[in-house]
């Protein structure tokens, strides 16, 4: 995860009453190869955010849990009202996944796909710089930072509705 960095981070954040389609293209170069780069071209599906009670957090994700873990989503439910989880669900779609290497080195391919992102002004696209052989984690990181970046907005649109 340390060696995934976004190039450029998609523009729009994750909606906060709809489904969101994320396209990513992450680049990395092959190991023990040298100019030999890997871009893969894929989508990820954001689900609508949810807020979730405690109660539905421990029907959710404490069945099968100890006595004491469900002392503690008690406690949880004992909290109140206002205390609430947001829940966030991707999918990740190898059927929508392309990839090619290209025999260049690694800073022309970056160069060049930025300018391309540039031009093609894509709000719900981003490159991703990572490790070949852990891609998969790449992309992992990539939709952590976008649940980072989308919270504090779909909070506002959630308390704005009088949601929250």
């Amino acid at each position: 995860m340390e060696n995934t960095h976004v190039i450029v981070p998609p523009e729009r954040s994750i909606e906060t009453f709809g489904s969101t389609t994320f396209r990513f293209v992450l680049v990395s170069e092959l190991m023990d190869e040298v100019d030999q780069v890997r871009v893969r071209d894929g989508q990820i599906e954001a689900e609508r955010p949810r807020l979730l009670s405690p109660h539905h957090f421990d029907k959710m994700l404490l069945d099968g849990f100890s006595d004491d873990t469900h002392e503690f989503s008690g406690w949880l439910r004992k909290q109140g009202a206002d205390l609430k989880f947001m829940r966030y669900g991707f999918q990740f779609r190898k059927t929508d996944l392309s990839e090619e290497v290209i025999h260049e080195p690694m800073e022309a391919v970056i160069g060049r796909l930025t300018g391309d992102f540039k031009e093609k002004h894509t709000p719900f696209s981003g490159l991703i710089e990572g490790v070949d052989d852990t891609w998969e984690i790449c992309i992992l990181k990539f939709t952590m930072d976008l649940i980072r970046r989308s919270a504090s907005d779909n909070l506002g649109e959630w308390k704005r509705r009088g949601f929250l």
